[in-house]
């Protein structure tokens, strides 16, 4: 993927059996746990190349959220602020080589952004 190539879509969900059951029968997602992370199992679709994840819905994620890939996660957060939007998760570590952060833009909507390598 390339900087500023949506890289997963995260839904959020109150019952894991439920949504599980739910988008692999709508869509024919192919849902699996994902080790080391628990309460969010990872879909992928039919082709092979879209995927995302399910994951509890909480406070500040509530509608499904974009997940944006960045060159750099320090340098888009700078961006972001100096274009009136609000960081609502600092980069945070997911693996030794790849990070994750979540920003509200202007307008309110939630937008993820990852960088690094899986």
């Amino acid at each position: 993927m390339a900087h500023g190539d949506i890289t997963h879509l995260e839904i959020p969900v109150d019952d894991f059996d439920r949504a599980k059951a739910f988008y692999s029968t709508v869509f024919g997602w192919q849902i699996n746990d994902t080790e080391g992370f628990d309460d969010y199992p990872t879909w992928q679709a039919p082709n092979g190349v879209s995927g995302g994840a399910l994951s509890k819905r909480g406070e500040g994620f509530t509608q499904p959220r974009s997940i944006v890939e960045v060159d750099s996660i320090d340098e888009s957060l700078r961006q972001v602020e100096e274009l009136g939007g609000t960081v609502t998760v600092p980069k945070e570590s997911i693996t030794p080589t790849s990070w994750w952060a979540v920003f509200t833009d202007p307008e309110g909507n939630s937008v993820g952004l990852f960088e690094g390598e899986m």
